[in-house]
């Protein structure tokens, strides 16, 4: 992809004119379709030149006041986000909805509304700068259902409108069935009087055609997807992150191959992202030299102002956030601390460490041994078997991860990745003594420059040994001298500082009541006992920072962040405890909000070879 922004777009002069100018014609098209589907609102006092044309072509004026309407509301929201492409397609709307009112004398009042807003867009178009978004077809199936429903209601309340004129008093089955024939150009089973049917046949057949020709045109369009990372940029953030690599934690989650890499005009640094809902999302601080990260947090403030999307960092260092603030003008919320185990401090001796050391040798004495290795001493059918059992004891129906999260297992360029497996006895009686038992939880790390290593997914089996998790860090943080590694990166709390403050004998009421509410969201995100179990080997918090550029972002990027992690799916979050919310001792039923828990796929894939 392209290593430079697409156009940088002017800076807005007055940000308040496209939210403006997008509820007006929100409003226009409202109106205009309140107008053609409620007669009493077209009727009344005529004018002459309504009184001096004849019934086709008022008939005519009023689905193309519908069809006009119909449009002004689908576009009204790609109008606010300064959309050139909507601003032009408005510009040639607003004067056919004109000329639709003025046929109907009474209602240029309505005509002069339509063409001030033309003025004011003509006059503020400099502010209507934004390049398309990247397209996909699945955007035509969401079309189809949306407008399909919204042109259903329609036409029902214009079939219930017009029953009056209509023989008989039709039920409202009877209603629905002409409804829905009606979209497809049907006649139904309801017989109006003179002059009411071709009108309810005109406003329904026009409401199914809005709603074919749209969906038509999202489905025919050539698709234009945001690219994803290119084996080029791979091969270029991988040799950024073995000179830079061990600045950050989460660099090496840069190669997840779902994001989007821009590089600085130099090519020493790069940011990943992804955009979700119009939020151009990245991912951790730029990879790279920290002298070149100016460049690439230009090139990606201005790909965001080309398309009107608004820019986020989720994830990244205390030295990130400085950069972005002040490169980019953003600003910087704390959302939470990273734990990272120093290896050479690490002991299971002492009393703080007392819970930690009972569980693993619990664990041990039941008979789970472990084994810490690379990824690259595994073989086909051991990188196979631990991609299999992950995936069948993932706890919820989506996979989830984006910013800790690097979305595979077992891929050849990922060999320096560690993995961690615990096994019990054989299932099989008479195997070779030595030989591993049955996998029971997997921890998997990608590498933190030379001598770190970032947890990026930890499965168990539900029906294994609680203390699994506790034994297998253990285990890891033991053998990581051998592996070179110095520091190990586990989770990423959320909110931690106010967890810990909050319980602190003298907190204050405002402290309280948000710790209180960490609890409650703690039924569904696991974010207190995610805390405490980190806490438990006694690691030093790093924390991390969420990147916007005003407070009323911040819902908008809220919701992107949970989008993009999997925790919300199609804009609806789940409002239901997870699965086993009872938590045996020990051990977090569920991770945090999906930090560190990344979807895995299959390496190699069927049929293909290692």
């Amino acid at each position: 992809m392209s290593t430079s922004a697409e156009g940088r777009g002017p800076a807005p002069a007055r940000p308040w004119i496209p939210e403006a100018v997008g509820r007006a014609c929100l409003l226009i098209g409202l109106l205009d379709v309140a107008v053609a589907v409620l007669p009493r609102l077209r009727r009344g006092t005529v004018g002459a030149l309504a009184v001096d044309l004849p019934g086709a072509v008022t008939a005519l004026s009023t689905t193309g006041t519908l069809t006009v309407g119909f449009l002004l509301v689908l576009l009204a929201h790609a109008l606010r986000r300064r959309k050139r492409r909507a601003w032009r397609a408005v510009c040639l709307l607003l004067p056919v909805g004109a000329a639709s009112h003025l046929v109907h004398g009474h209602r240029t009042g309505a005509a002069a509304v339509s063409l001030a807003l033309l003025a004011v867009m003509l006059v503020h178009r400099r502010e209507f700068y934004a390049l398309p978004d990247p397209r996909s077809r699945r955007y035509a199936l969401a079309n189809l259902v949306c407008t399909g429903a919204a042109a259903l209601l329609l036409g029902l309340v214009v079939v219930t409108v017009h029953s009056c004129a209509a023989v008989g008093s039709p039920g409202w089955g009877e209603r629905l069935q002409e409804t829905v024939l009606g979209l497809f150009g049907v006649a139904g089973p309801i017989r109006y009087g003179a002059g009411e049917a071709d009108e309810v046949a005109a406003l329904l057949g026009t409401l199914g055609l809005l709603t074919a020709l749209t969906t038509g045109y999202l489905a025919l369009r050539p698709e234009h997807p945001e690219p994803s990372l290119t084996d080029g940029d791979e091969a270029r953030v991988r040799a950024l992150l073995d000179r830079h690599g061990a600045r950050d934690s989460l660099g090496y989650f840069a190669l997840r191959r779902d994001k989007s890499v821009l590089f600085s005009p130099t090519g020493k640094a790069a940011v990943a992202y992804r955009v979700v809902q119009g939020v151009m999302l990245a991912s951790g601080d730029p990879v790279g030299d920290v002298e070149a990260w100016p460049g690439a947090i230009a090139e990606f403030t201005a790909r965001a102002r080309a398309h009107a999307w608004v820019p986020a960092v989720v994830g990244c260092s205390e030295t990130g956030a400085g950069a972005w603030v002040r490169e980019a003008g953003l600003d910087a919320l704390e959302i939470g601390d990273e734990a990272v185990v120093e290896t050479a401090e690490f002991s299971l001796s002492g009393r703080e460490m007392r819970n930690v050391r009972q569980m693993v040798r619990r664990v041990e004495r039941q008979g789970w041994t472990c084994r810490v290795r690379r990824v690259g001493e595994l073989d086909r059918a051991e990188r196979q078997e631990i991609a299999e059992a992950a995936d069948r004891w993932r706890g919820t129906g989506t996979e989830r991860g984006f910013s800790m999260a690097l979305g595979r297992f077992g891929d050849p360029a990922d060999d320096a990745c560690v993995v961690a497996t615990a096994h019990g006895a054989p299932r099989e009686e008479g195997a070779a003594q030595g030989a591993p038992g049955r996998l029971g939880a997997v921890l998997h790390f990608v590498p933190w420059g030379p001598d770190g290593i970032s947890l990026e997914l930890m499965r168990r089996d539900r029906a294994a040994a609680a203390g699994l998790n506790e034994l297998l860090i253990v285990a890891v943080l033991q053998a990581a001298p051998g592996l070179g590694v110095r520091r190990v990166s586990l989770n990423f709390a959320v909110f931690r500082s106010a967890l810990a403050r909050g319980e602190r004998i003298g907190a204050g009421p405002v402290l309280r009541v948000w710790r209180r509410l960490l609890l409650l969201l703690s039924r569904w995100f696991q974010i207190e006992s995610l805390y405490r179990f980190n806490a438990k080997f006694r690691p030093q918090w790093v924390p991390r920072f969420l990147v916007y550029p005003s407070a009323r972002d911040l819902p908008r990027i809220g919701l992107a962040v949970l989008r993009a992690e999997a925790f919300v799916d199609v804009g609806l979050p789940r409002l239901r405890p997870a699965r086993g919310r009872r938590r045996r001792r020990g051990a977090p039923a569920a991770r945090a909000p999906g930090w560190r828990r990344g979807p895995l796929q299959r390496w190699p894939p069927p049929g293909r070879d290692s």
